[in-house]
């Protein structure tokens, strides 16, 4: 029989709305669960409400799997996985790299899977799906018979639930820096040791449609490994590419020579400054793409993450010639999508340029929304022209 944790009429009020996270201050009796257990979730007259993994350190105590009472065994949690599967079959094209378990999106909190080709990578960023690691190794292999399954636990969350930050080659051959394709667009990737899982995924579909897009002059801001820029050079007829990240320039170029793309130039420069400068000689641009990193990392933070994302959209479209596009991002889930177009709104006022929204776009449909769950949209993406 599980363990028994139950939860004050606040947190039945975000269980019955189907929201996955139940806070610690919302737990009014645990009968000393232990971390990573699967326990069931009762409310104050003992009414079973589903069960969920428990955290005892992290503010998160429970993460929800089931909101009824059922069984929960291999074959429950294989159903999971082979509806996240489902999803991708229907919504996965033209490429060799994409999520295929998202998380709380997929009602598997705290699992990341993402596949490479014939790898794959995993992330397990509670006790709970720690425990389980192992599984979800055995299911990999039973249904994909990879080449390799690489962790990588280094996410500092793990921090936050008591867990060590490991990564590192768990099943196969270790397969080095690997080469996948996205609409005809070549990128090489290591695994084990690249950001996040090996690449940023979920602006994939972001990129494809940022293609459409390139003509004449580009400036691809944050370009991190060139992954925009060499889909916007597939029409433009130069690209300049900056990042601060001498490392990450240097594969950009590797990646440009895989595509052979010669209309394309990389410079390791601060992109603040970079943007400042080039506004001041009087550079224009025909499209201009800013992909930074997350600027708001809390809510604490979120007014000088505005004052950023207005400096660089500022800039960029004072940069812009008449016509031109903006394609901006914003990665940080405390920046709302209201406050990320006001913000942009406010640039525009400055500029003295007219800017219409052409294209509002989120992050790539292997990383679906569970629209119970606020958290689980993050990534904004606009397309503006800019008069």
């Amino acid at each position: 029989m599980p363990t028994t944790v139950t939860i004050t009429k606040r947190g039945v009020e975000r269980v019955r709305a189907r929201h996955l996270w139940v806070y610690r201050s919302d737990v009014s009796e645990h009968s000393g669960a232990q971390a990573g257990e699967i326990v069931r979730v009762t409310d104050s007259r003992r009414k079973t409400l589903g069960s969920a993994l428990y955290s005892s350190r992290s503010q998160i105590a429970l993460r929800m799997i089931a909101f009824e009472d059922v069984e929960i065994n291999r074959s429950f949690w294989k159903s999971h996985f082979e509806s996240a599967e489902r999803l991708r079959n229907q919504v996965v094209r033209d490429t060799s790299a994409y999520r295929l378990v998202y998380g709380e999106s997929d009602l598997l909190p705290s699992l990341i899977i993402d596949r490479y080709n014939d790898c794959f990578v995993i992330q397990t960023l509670s006790p709970g799906m720690e425990a389980l690691k192992q599984m979800w190794i055995e299911l990999v292999i039973e249904r994909y018979s990879p080449r390799a399954i690489i962790e990588r636990n280094e996410a500092r969350v793990r921090d936050l639930e008591g867990l060590p930050r490991i990564g590192g080659l768990v099943y196969g051959t270790d397969p080095g820096e690997i080469v996948i394709e996205e609409r005809g667009v070549r990128f090489a990737v290591n695994l084990i040791e690249g950001q996040k899982t090996g690449s940023f995924l979920d602006q994939r579909e972001n990129r494809i449609a940022a293609r459409g897009y390139g003509r004449g002059r580009v400036l691809d801001a944050f370009t991190y490994q060139g992954a925009f820029a060499l889909h916007l050079a597939r029409g433009a007829e130069h690209v300049v590419g900056i990042d601060i990240s001498a490392s990450a320039i240097a594969q950009a170029k590797i990646n440009a020579q895989l595509n052979c793309a010669d209309n394309v130039e990389f410079f390791e420069a601060n992109v603040f400054d970079f943007l400042h400068d080039m506004e001041q000689a009087g550079e224009r641009f025909d499209v201009i793409n800013l992909d930074p990193p997350a600027f708001a990392k809390n809510r604490a933070s979120i007014q000088a993450a505005k004052r950023g994302y207005k400096e660089i959209n500022l800039r960029a479209m004072k940069m812009l010639a008449l016509g031109g596009t903006l394609i901006t991002s914003t990665c940080s889930f405390h920046m709302s999508e209201d406050e990320f177009l006001n913000v942009l709104a406010d640039a525009a006022a400055d500029a003295r340029r007219n800017v219409q929204l052409v294209e509002k776009r989120t992050q790539s449909r292997d990383h679906p929304v569970l629209i119970s769950m606020p958290e689980t949209h993050y990534l904004k993406c606009m397309i503006l022209r800019v008069d």
